[in-house]
């Protein structure tokens, strides 16, 4: 079974990608630094549920969007 946080990362990026964005449009647009997006998709944070929250807002997302 992958790694939860690899798997996060993973779905990050595709629904980044999918919606046009750079690790910096997302992070500018969500209020975090890009090497902590890049970090997240790589899978090498545990991020908190206040920054699932706020990058949910920045993609147009449901936060459970990004949890499913």
């Amino acid at each position: 079974m992958p790694d939860i946080q690899k798997k996060f990362g993973d779905k990050l990026r595709e629904l980044r990608k999918q919606k046009g964005l750079s690790q910096e449009d997302l992070a500018l647009k969500s209020g975090l630094h890009r090497t902590y997006i890049s970090d997240i998709e790589r899978g090498s944070r545990n991020l908190s549920l206040k920054n699932i929250e706020k990058i949910a807002k920045a993609l147009g997302l449901a936060t459970k969007s990004l949890l499913e």
